[in-house]
């Protein structure tokens, strides 16, 4: 089932559970998607579906921070509670020592062996990891690996 799919189904129960900050959170992510289908002029793929619950993910964390370092705690609140919802959705993450463990393998694969060669091991990782990769680890850790 398509993600997009998943949570049209997501609003019908909240809708009918009579869960109103469920449901707006919902359909901002309904509406991003259908957006980005409009952009491209065509059905989004899993990959893009999963590119754009990143997309949102990040900014309602930005938007996260930025409320609480406002003093908006009532905002910051829900941003949070967007925020994991958007993680709901998203495929499985590995863990870091799945992910480092994966990034060792690129590496070799690769042949990198200094920091310049981090664009080529992350664009790497990021190919072969998908959706399962956070990028924020995933580029800490291959730093650490190249620099070491």
């Amino acid at each position: 089932m398509s993600v997009l799919a998943q949570v049209q189904e997501k609003i019908k129960s909240a809708l009918k559970a009579g869960d109103r900050r469920r449901v707006s959170a919902l359909r901002m992510v309904l509406c991003e998607l259908q957006n980005e289908a409009k952009r491209l002029r065509t059905e989004l793929d899993d990959t893009a579906e999963v590119a754009v619950l990143r997309r949102e993910l990040k900014r309602r964390e930005e938007s996260l921070e930025a409320f609480r370092a406002g003093g908006r705690e009532d905002l910051a609140e829900y941003e949070d509670f967007a925020a994991s919802l958007i993680r709901s959705l998203l495929p499985a993450q590995m863990d870091e020592g799945q992910l480092a463990q994966f990034i060792d393998e690129v590496v070799k694969e690769v042949g990198a062996s200094s920091p310049k060669d981090m664009g080529k091991v992350m664009s790497a990782v990021m190919a072969k990891g998908g959706g399962s990769v956070d990028g924020k680890l995933a580029a800490k850790l291959v730093k650490e690996r190249l620099s070491a």
